[in-house]
């Protein structure tokens, strides 16, 4: 008997040590910015080679390129899996239900993107009088949801309230966000062709008639209504990374929202195991975003790169703490265990604008010296991290981590063994358990 406990404990470790370094790939969003750092060095280095890789076709001379590949069809299922997170939170016990408890984070999510916008519009016709960048407003609205969770996480410690309203403010405004591109960056060497639209009103009605009739495989509604919206926007001359956001809110969805970012992997539900089925390889595949769009030669430093981070840094961090106060005086407070301080440092966070930020600059700039300096100031949000930081250190936040409680699982007939010894868990999601019978 003992020997078995032995096996099962050993069989267990195994499991939870290959899940452990596939876990901080993604959870330290180390493609993405391991793309971007070979980017940076190879735009600098080598740049006709890079300009070759970016824009040449791996399969034929004048064919589909790689940034095609990334921009218009990769993305397609990161922007679809930025959508179920809107629409989960939208589920009873999600962050936008009932809608009075969201109201201080969705007018933070508000100031978080007319803050930048008014400080890049101020720099670009106030300050500088540049005319050129005036295009790139859109540019600093949106968070990276994964590098700033990431970093939340880092500051505050996984079981701060700060961490769920950053994560809320991101989603939202990365939905703000595609609404931005869709409306406002159509691609200007093919006008819209708003017939086309009607394409993708026909696979949203396709997509709700499915759901009406018990459809559960997310395959069928990709493969049926998610291709028929990215034929539409293709065609209407708009951004076809954004076919999957019309699509994904009519997937079979749970009665209720277990949370953002949920990691139980028990979900059955169609919309769940769209994100199990995609969420790894789009972690992964941020390796090739990065790749393809942070590539920007040093000398491209501008008024416009400027402008997206001076619009992120102040803009970004101001606007989240403004309208969160203006949210608390009208009655709606900040969550429990959150005070001005930790809101300026949350508004901090926020302001990392990097996988967003580098695909509105792609489409607000046709120049490429213009397009370069925008994404520089992209890519200086980073600078952001150390800040957050040095102003928590200061503010003295305290981080609340709850203690992890590993629990290995034998057949149900058996008692449970215990891995690990957890003094403090919060919630279920912070049991990881292992049933030996998985293990293989």
């Amino acid at each position: 008997m003992f020997l078995l406990k032995y096996i099962a404990v050993a069989l267990g470790e195994v499991v939870l040590l290959k899940r452990h370094h596939i876990t901080l790939l993604q959870e330290f969003s180390i493609p993405l910015i391991a793309g971007v750092i070979l980017a940076v060095i190879w735009a600098n280095l080598a740049p006709e080679s890079y300009h070759h890789l970016v824009h040449g076709s791996p399969f034929s001379e004048g064919g589909v390129s790689l940034h095609f590949l990334f921009n218009d069809i990769f993305m397609v299922f990161f922007f679809g899996i930025a959508a179920k997170e809107i629409t989960e939170s939208c589920l009873p016990g999600g962050a936008l239900n009932p809608p009075r408890n969201a109201v201080n984070p969705l007018l933070a999510t508000l100031g978080g993107v007319l803050g930048p916008i008014l400080v890049y519009m101020v720099w670009t016709h106030v300050i500088t009088g540049d005319e050129t960048i005036g295009k790139g407003w859109g540019i600093p609205t949106a968070t990276d949801i994964a590098l700033a969770w990431l970093v939340a996480r880092m500051v505050f410690g996984k079981g701060h309230p700060a961490v769920s309203f950053l994560l809320l403010l991101a989603v939202v405004d990365d939905g703000i966000g595609l609404a931005i591109i869709a409306v406002f960056y159509p691609d200007p060497s093919h006008p819209v062709q708003p017939a086309y639209i009607l394409l993708v009103v026909a696979a949203m009605m396709l997509a709700w008639f499915m759901r009406r009739n018990g459809v559960k495989s997310f395959w069928a509604y990709m493969t049926v209504p998610g291709i028929a919206s990215w034929a539409g926007l293709y065609t209407a001359h708009l951004h076809p990374a954004l076919a999957l956001v019309a699509i994904v809110p009519f997937m079979p969805s749970a009665k209720v929202d277990k949370g953002l970012f949920a990691e139980d992997g028990n979900e059955k539900d169609t919309l769940n195991r769209f994100e199990h089925a995609f969420k790894l390889p789009v972690d992964l595949g941020l390796f090739g975003f990065g790749l393809m769009n942070a590539g920007v030669a040093f000398s491209s430093v501008g008024n416009a790169t400027w402008g997206v981070l001076l619009a992120l840094m102040l803009g970004k961090t101001f606007g989240v703490f403004g309208f969160a106060m203006l949210a608390k005086t009208l009655g709606f407070p900040l969550p429990t265990g959150m005070n001005k301080k930790v809101l300026i440092v949350t508004g901090m966070v926020a302001a990392l604008g990097l996988t967003v930020a580098l695909f509105v600059a792609g489409v607000a700039f046709t120049d490429p010296g213009l397009q370069g300096a925008a994404k520089m100031g992209a890519l200086g949000s980073v600078l952001i991290i150390p800040l957050a930081f040095g102003f928590g250190r200061w503010f003295r936040v305290k981080r609340i981590t709850p203690i992890a409680k590993v629990i290995l699982l034998r057949p149900k007939a058996s008692p449970t063994i215990t891995i690990g010894i957890g003094i403090s868990v919060r919630d279920e999601s912070d049991l990881i358990r292992i049933n030996p019978r998985d293990s293989k």
